[in-house]
Parts: structure tokens; sequence; C-alpha cells
């Protein structure tokens, strides 16, 4: 497989991972884990995944406190291939920060970004999809990937796929009629039945000024400042806190949908984003051989006896589970999370409580 000479991408490595607490805190966020088993970081085979397409051309965006843990994981990268922010402002200041840095470094760049803690099988397919949509990205598009959905799931947004775009190199593109938010379970049904919607994964691809422009529409403001810092990195200290807090959705995408301005590639791959504990334990239950309980730290600490679901002994004690379905049991030398697959979306609510409490320390 060859690289794509105009193509770089853009891995934004933010966020705590609440609802993977106490695995995942905000000083050891869950992309720098192996929560699958395969033998290295989420955020390690994202950067696997990318680099036949980009090689050296990546860029990691993720917090100053996190930055060493990267640069260990990936010391293949360029120093200044991590960029590092003084605290989260959600996902447009991220990754519009990559693009004034990869507009001033190379005027033609076409960006994509990926998340740091996304699981994708099917990688062949994965690469076709971000092939296509860089063909679209050098038309002018803003694409995006949607992934071809396997249950009316609740826990992502969709995309309403339009009309064929047409475009030779790019048979799958389509024009996005629109984004919607996470639907009830009825919404959900009707949208996989209909066969019109696809999972937002939340990939874009992008020429990186083609994304400024689009978001000095919306955000002046912002745009500006992210050009001042790209150009004068001393900076980012005393600008960084003025930013808005945007995702790129709501900053780019969508108004750009309703402005016809947005393609998707509908691609058929594995993918999930390892939301909670049940996304977790589905993900590890589709592997060969997988037993009805996973345990995930720990092996030898663990017995098992009549039980199913999840379990990490990373504490150093024994942790039993006896006649117990769809458990999730989290031991940490510091915390102790017992749940069930079904409330694991509720993970989140125990981390707000503990900083309620003035308990950051833990989370």
């Amino acid at each position: 497989m060859t690289s794509m000479d105009d193509f770089w991408a853009v891995i934004p490595a933010g966020g705590s991972g609440t609802r993977l607490w106490p695995l995942s805190r905000r000083s050891s966020p869950k992309f720098l884990h192996d929560l699958t088993g395969s033998g290295q970081s989420l955020l390690r085979a994202t950067w696997e995944r990318l680099a036949p397409l980009a090689e050296e051309r990546v860029i990691v965006v993720t917090g100053q406190h996190h930055a060493e843990a990267v640069r260990a994981q990936l010391p293949m990268l360029h120093r200044d291939a991590v960029v590092t922010e003084p605290s989260p402002r959600d996902s447009m200041p991220a990754i519009g920060l990559a693009a004034a840095i990869l507009e001033r470094r190379d005027p033609g760049a076409i960006l994509g970004s990926f998340a740091a803690d996304h699981v994708i099988t099917e990688v062949e397919a994965f690469h076709g999809a971000v092939r296509e949509a860089v063909v679209l990205a050098r038309r002018g598009e803003v694409v995006t990937i949607g992934v071809e959905p396997t249950h009316p799931a609740t826990g992502f947004g969709y995309i309403r796929v339009g009309e064929p775009l047409g475009v030779e190199d790019a048979p799958s593109g389509r024009r996005v009629r629109e984004f919607v938010e996470k639907p009830d379970a009825a919404t959900a049904t009707k949208y996989v039945e209909s066969g019109e919607f696809r999972w937002n994964a939340g990939m874009f691809v992008v020429g990186a000024t083609t994304l400024l422009e689009l978001l000095a529409q919306t955000h002046p403001e912002l745009t500006a400042t992210l050009r001042i810092i790209a150009s004068d990195p001393r900076r980012i200290s005393d600008l960084w806190p003025t930013l808005p807090k945007v995702a790129i959705d709501h900053a780019v995408a969508e108004p750009a949908a309703a402005a016809g301005r947005v393609a998707v590639v509908p691609a058929r791959f594995g993918w999930n984003d390892i939301g909670d504990f049940a996304s977790l334990a589905t993900i590890l239950a589709e592997q060969d051989g997988a037993p009805p309980l996973r345990v995930i730290a720990g092996e030898q600490d663990v017995v098992a006896i009549d039980s199913t679901g999840l379990v990490a002994a990373d504490s150093g004690r024994a942790v039993a589970v006896v006649g117990l379905d769809d458990i999730v049991v989290i031991d940490t030398a510091d915390a102790l999370l017992v749940t069930t697959k079904e409330r694991s979306q509720d993970v989140k609510r125990v981390v707000e409580e503990l900083q309620r409490r003035g308990l950051s320390d833990l989370t």
C-alpha cells in the first residue's frame, strides 16, 4: 500500500473516559491502555492503522499532562508531531489547531481526524474508505466516514445519507442530508431499518485551509486565534483559555451539511468507540474462543464460578465472582467498581459524585 503525499493523519487524544472509571482516569485515560488484549494501547493501534496511509505525516493533539506518555508509546514521531493543549476545549480547537499548523507547513494538506481510542477491524476496508474520502476532500468537500450500523444503537449520532456524488475515484461518495443526535431506541430502530443512516464515528477528512475557512464562517475569532497560535506557539498559554469549548460537529460539520458542503463515504468495517464497559464486553465477546466471563487484568487473581461479564483485578487482591450474570467488577489499588453491563453508562455519575465531594484525586 502506498501513502498519499498530501494526506496528514491527525489523532486527537483527549478525554478521560469517565464511563470506564476506575481503569480510565484523567491522569491515565483510556487511549493509553490496552483494553482489548491486543498487546498494544488503543493509541498505538490507531497509529499503526494510519501509518500506511500517511507514513510520517502524523500529528497527535493531546493534553500537556499526557504528552510524555504519548511520546513514550509513539517514539517514532518527531517531537513537534505531538501538539499539546493546555486544557480540554473539546474537539474543534484541538483539530483546528492541527489544521492551522498544517496550513502553514503544507498549504495543500488534506487532514484526516481519527480519535485515539476507537477500535477498528477490517483495516483494509477502513483504508479504502479513507482513500475515497481524500479524493473528495481534494474537491473542497468536508468528508465524513459513515459506519454501517449493525444494530439500533442509542449511544451514537447518525448521518442521513443522500444522493451519490458520481465521482469516479470515490464511487461510494454520497451527499450528507443531515446529522442527527443520539436517538432513543425506537428512533434508532427506524433509522437502521430505513437503510438511509450510518453511524457518525467522528471521522472527518478535509483540506486544512478548507476547514479553517468554514470555521471562520461561524467562529471567526476562534479561527483567528488558532492561526495566531500556529504562527507563534509561545502564545498558546495566554490564548488557549480564551477559546470556546465546541465540537467539530457543531462548529463545522452541521452548518456545512446544511449548505451542501459535506460528503459521506459509507463504509463496512467493525468499529467501536469503547464508550463504556458494555461496549468493551461486546468487543471481547466477539473474539475467538471468548469465555463467558472475560478477565482484562490480573487473571491469576480472579476466581469466577457460574458467572458472566467482565472483571479486572488490578489491585493485587483476589477477586471472586459467584453466580452473577453480566457483572462488571473493576478492582484497582484505590477504587472498586461493581455494576452490570446494563448500567455501565451510569459509571460517569460516580465520577461526577466523586468530583462533587472534592475527591478529584480519584478521578
